[in-house]
């Protein structure tokens, strides 16, 4: 059962407040100071771009450069390892929140070579309510490369169908052509759901 403090972080999470926004906001505040150029990544984009979901993490997209500035002037400075012999998760000593960073040339989903790969958070970040995230051609392009690649990463796809819904996204979206067929089977799965709920 939900406990009364889960349900008013829960509250604040939509209201972009609480925990999970004050470590983003920090870090924010933090990577400007400090020149380094970043991406929010994961749950945290789609809520920034408009799909409301919930999660209780901060996805974090930086170059190796970002990485190894944010391990010299942050860790041990309000961040710390999320757990022994971590070197891209970290945690929040205020908020407890985890912060996990992907760099430049990555793959997502399995890890394997693939046409498409997590890019320079410079090339593809949009300021949204003052936050840098990565714009939502990639953030699509990367969670269908996700979802395609690795059976544990099937929410990727799902989170892809709920843009679609969400922001009544076109068919005809300029995506890497890896993924262009599976958005398109996504986009025709919402287009008949909206057929049939407009027939009943």
């Amino acid at each position: 059962m939900l406990t009364d403090r889960v349900w008013q972080e829960i509250d604040l999470f939509f209201m972009q407040q609480g925990s999970v926004f004050e470590t983003l906001k920090q870090l924010d505040e933090r990577f400007e100071q400090l020149g380094i150029s970043y991406a929010v990544l994961g749950g945290m984009a789609l809520v920034l771009h408009g799909y409301r979901r919930l999660t209780e993490d901060v996805d974090l997209l930086l170059t190796d450069a970002g990485l190894s500035q944010f391990q010299e002037h942050l860790e041990g400075r309000g961040y710390v390892k999320a757990f022994a012999g971590a070197k891209k998760t970290f945690r929040d000593t205020n908020t407890g929140v985890r912060v996990e960073i992907i760099t430049t040339g990555e793959f997502p989903g399995d890890g394997k070579p693939k046409p498409i790969s997590f890019p320079d958070p410079s090339q593809v970040n949009v300021k949204i309510d003052g936050i840098s995230v990565v714009d939502l051609k990639t953030l699509i392009e990367l969670k269908l490369a996700s979802g395609l690649s690795a059976s544990d990463r099937l929410k990727d796809l799902a989170d892809v169908q709920e843009l679609i819904r969400t922001l009544n996204l076109p068919s005809e979206l300029e995506l890497n052509d890896s993924v262009r067929s599976e958005y398109m089977r996504l986009w025709l799965s919402v287009e008949e759901a909206r057929q049939r709920n407009l027939e009943r």
